[in-house]
């Protein structure tokens, strides 16, 4: 008897969906039974590129990773249920050198790729279906069969299972940025709010305007970009060459200081840290047994000591095995006095203090965290040369393998993050300080700021900054130079959006939040960490709905996957496609037999 032919939705067809799509080709293969099933990869944006990743935006946009260390395929070390499924990492691909920042359109084109290998992976019986409009909600009775609304269209899609991998997402304004909107339309100003850089008209911001930009992470790298050599300036080496079309960009942060630089140069001989080693499975289990919410307060009491335990031990592991002409004993005696220590001690730090003699090879988190607590600059000039020393400093650092423990602290950070995925929503602060120090821009960016810079086109306000509306302008002051105001006619929130349930311009998941789901403390859709399936308020997991990736309490890191690193994506990934063909042929099994 022919199976009941049944409906998958997968909301979202860029780099998350393209990853499903795979892990239920892969888990297919075994042919056990047959599958008769409808796929609607519902999403307005090309399949496997996705709106992030499209071929319609510019070619000067870069990843912010090296094309070796982006993987959209699994491999030995990923611990999942399904079989490993291997494939050429974005470099081979793309045969290009593993260390080029590949532009984001030759991203787009590897997703595709991977998105066409998944369709053509799976079974006979399966055929896939895009449609490229927006889902505006999901209705239906749990166990029964689910009705996914389309803007433009009056009839649903009927699914016997629904995943939502719908990627980031844009938010309303918060109260303050529609101040700020109000201000700014009252008083014929410019106010750009948080947003997808690429997405931003920018053509408002006009040649030789001062611009207030607040936000120095990889949005404003893109921003930056976009109004220079967008606007046709040009690098000749360490020199900036406007085209007189550039505004000037005064740009400010919490840190007052950009991204640290990517890190130049591989592991090269020695052990790497055997990591976990204090923050594992082990600890997590423990963690989750205490039933606790980790939000900020939970995480910087219970979490955050783990973190810089195990951070700390990346760090000292190196240092000891590859400089151990900076230590002060062997490292097998140093290891066993640091296990024993506790977290976050004085019995840590001293034991530290006596055996590292130079403070700069201790590894100090907060110090990197804050790097412009307690510095001060004269003048407006003073601090221009000292954010450019602070840059150029980071940049000569980072291409140097003397300082290699800061990469075993990068892979301590990969780590960490792996673990730290089975918390949930942790609070917004740890992914900002895993990207400050994990995911910064390419070094070339940061020589390219340092050019601007020179040249006058970007100017640093500092760290805290501070933007008032009044007098008919934008004001902006920093702790870095106190006296020092910058007014602008322009301001521009160069960070992306922070979309909780209540907030996102997601129609389908603030429905969604409206009629039942449950939020985190950050507004983020709470998922039963296991398989994914959405849960209510009430702690009940969704029979047939689930979801996965940024909007979630089960994100993983925002880059893609390094190869072999156990990468929590794929994990996701498969427990979810798992689920849900374990449903499906569940609901197969009892329709045929009905």
């Amino acid at each position: 008897m022919s199976p009941v032919r049944q409906s998958l939705v997968i909301v979202g067809a860029g780099p998350r969906g393209t990853g499903v799509l795979e892990r239920l080709a892969a888990n297919s293969r075994d042919g056990k039974d047959q599958l008769a099933l409808d796929v609607h990869l519902v999403d307005p944006y090309p399949p496997g590129g996705g709106r992030i990743w499209r071929r319609e935006q510019s070619p000067l946009l870069w990843m912010n990773s090296q094309a070796q260390d982006v993987t959209m395929f699994t491999d030995e070390t990923v611990e999942l249920a399904g079989p490993v499924v291997p494939g050429p990492v974005l470099h081979e691909w793309a045969g290009i050198d593993g260390r080029t920042f590949a532009d984001r359109r030759r991203q787009g084109g590897y997703l595709r790729w991977v998105y066409e290998r998944a369709v053509a992976a799976l079974p006979d019986g399966v055929t896939v279906h895009h449609h490229a409009r927006r889902a505006l909600r999901v209705s239906g009775a749990p166990h029964g069969r689910q009705q996914v609304w389309l803007e433009g269209e009056t009839r649903p899609l009927f699914a016997d299972a629904v995943v939502l991998t719908q990627g980031h997402l844009d938010a309303e304004l918060n109260d303050e940025q529609k101040e700020l909107r109000a201000y700014a339309e009252r008083h014929g100003l410019v106010h750009l709010p948080p947003d997808f850089t690429a997405d931003s008209d920018l053509s408002a911001l006009v040649p030789g305007q001062d611009v207030l930009v607040r936000g120095f992470g990889l949005a404003f790298v893109d921003l930056m970009v976009l109004l220079t050599e967008g606007r046709g300036g040009r690098f000749e080496g360490d020199t900036y060459v406007p085209s007189g079309r550039e505004p000037v960009l005064h740009v400010g942060s919490r840190r007052g200081v950009p991204y640290h630089a990517k890190l130049g140069y591989d592991w090269d001989a020695g052990e790497r840290p055997p990591l976990p080693r204090f923050l594992g499975p082990t600890q997590i289990d423990e963690l989750l047994a205490k039933g606790d919410e980790f939000g900020s307060d939970g995480f910087r009491r219970d979490v955050w000591p783990l973190v810089d335990k195990e951070l700390g031990y990346a760090h000292y592991h190196r240092l000891f095995t590859a400089h151990p002409e900076r230590t002060g004993v062997a490292w097998e005696v140093f290891e066993e006095k640091y296990a024993a220590a506790a977290p976050l001690s004085a019995e840590m730090q001293a034991l530290v203090a006596a055996t590292v003699p130079d403070p700069a090879d201790r590894l100090d988190l907060a110090a990197l965290d804050r790097p412009l607590d307690g510095v001060r600059y004269g003048s407006y000039e003073e601090l221009q040369a000292g954010l450019r020393g602070h840059i150029t400093d980071d940049l000569e650092r980072r291409h140097d393998p003397a300082h290699s423990p800061d990469l075993a602290v990068f892979l301590g950070l990969l780590s960490v993050y792996g673990q730290l995925v089975r918390l949930g929503d942790v609070g917004p602060w740890w992914h900002g300080f895993f990207s400050y120090l994990a995911s910064g821009p390419p070094g070339p960016r940061l020589r390219q700021l340092l050019a601007l810079s020179r040249a006058g086109v970007v100017k640093f306000v500092g760290a805290d900054m501070r933007v008032e509306a009044r007098d008919g302008v934008f004001t902006a002051t920093s702790a870095s130079a106190p006296g020092v105001r910058v007014e602008a006619r322009a301001l521009v929130e160069a960070r992306l959006p922070q979309p909780t349930l209540a907030r996102t311009r997601d129609r389908l998941l603030r429905t969604l939040y409206e009629e039942g789901a449950r939020s985190t403390d950050a507004g983020l859709l709470a998922v039963d960490p296991a398989d994914g399936r959405v849960l209510s308020r009430d702690g009940a997991a969704h029979p047939r709905r689930f979801a996965l990736g940024p909007h979630t309490d089960a994100r993983g890191a925002g880059a893609f996957t390094r190869p072999r690193t156990n990468g929590p994506s794929f994990r996701q990934n498969d427990a979810t496609a798992r689920a849900v063909l374990a449903l499906l042929r569940d609901l197969s099994c009892r329709a045929t037999a009905a």
